[in-house]
């Protein structure tokens, strides 16, 4: 990948960079490059596959969180005796 300087950048707007970019938990760089893409009308997740769960985070309700905790539970539970 290429690098690119990019000049002309007043402080309100650095600021406004620097903040938005905290917020979302990301670096500067990362958020203007999302900007980019979504400018010029690409999806960075269209290149990208992941195989994870992230696509479920936030689709239980809450007693189906709760039922999974509860049936889980004895999971933390270590077993002495196979430990020694």
């Amino acid at each position: 990948m290429g690098n690119v300087s990019l000049r002309g950048i007043d402080d309100h707007v650095k600021n406004l960079l620097k903040a938005e970019a905290l917020k979302n938990g990301m670096s500067v760089n990362r958020l203007i490059l999302s900007y980019i893409h979504k400018g010029i009308g690409i999806d960075p997740m269209s290149r990208t596959r992941y195989y994870d769960l992230d696509r479920l985070s936030g689709t239980w309700s809450d007693t189906e969180r709760d039922d999974f905790l509860q049936a889980t539970s004895n999971f933390n539970q270590i077993d002495k005796e196979m430990w020694k």
